[in-house]
């Protein structure tokens, strides 16, 4: 990397240190399904997701997402713009959680916003969490090794399910 890209690279790194998690208002239904439009775009080449005769996936609960309880519904944004989205899943109790939808529009990828974002959601969920990828998403499983590994201080556990899935276990009360 030359001196010019160099520079570019940490003032791009530079202008997100202000990550953070905002929860999504009922009002705010809309954006959040648009943003699920693009999540299922990037996540049909491992899954395989069709659009409708509109063009268009519509595949993601948003509703239930924003009205059910067990759910907590985030948007991920820097100095007000939107950067992703985070939905969290409340399991069996209050304390304990899974990262049910997780992400970060491509264009800000490897900027290290995701991993402020999931650290901040991990700081506001105190209890067992799990994350899990499909089987065929090698950035994902990456992703959330290193983050869950720096955040736990290497205190984690990690498996697969039936489904081949990647999955992380760890606790941060």
């Amino acid at each position: 990397m030359g001196k010019y890209e160099e520079d570019s690279y940490q003032k791009d790194r530079m202008r997100y240190v202000n990550v953070y998690i905002e929860e999504v208002l009922l009002n705010e239904e809309h954006i959040l399904r648009n943003m699920f439009e693009f999540y299922d775009y990037e996540f049909s080449q491992y899954l395989n997701f069709e659009v409708d005769k509109e063009g268009l996936f519509r595949r993601a609960p948003v509703t239930e997402y924003l009205s059910k309880d067990e759910y907590k519904s985030f948007f991920i944004k820097s100095t007000g713009t939107l950067l992703g989205f985070v939905i969290v899943k409340t399991t069996n109790s209050k304390l304990s959680f899974e990262i049910e939808q997780f992400f970060i529009l491509k264009k800000y990828n490897g900027k290290g916003i995701g991993k402020q974002a999931a650290i901040q959601i991990f700081d506001r969920f105190k209890g067992n969490w799990k994350v899990t990828q499909v089987e065929s998403n090698y950035p994902a499983q990456e992703f959330w090794r290193n983050v869950i590994r720096s955040y736990s201080n290497n205190s984690y556990r990690e498996s697969n399910d039936d489904k081949r899935r990647s999955i992380q276990e760890f606790n941060n009360a």
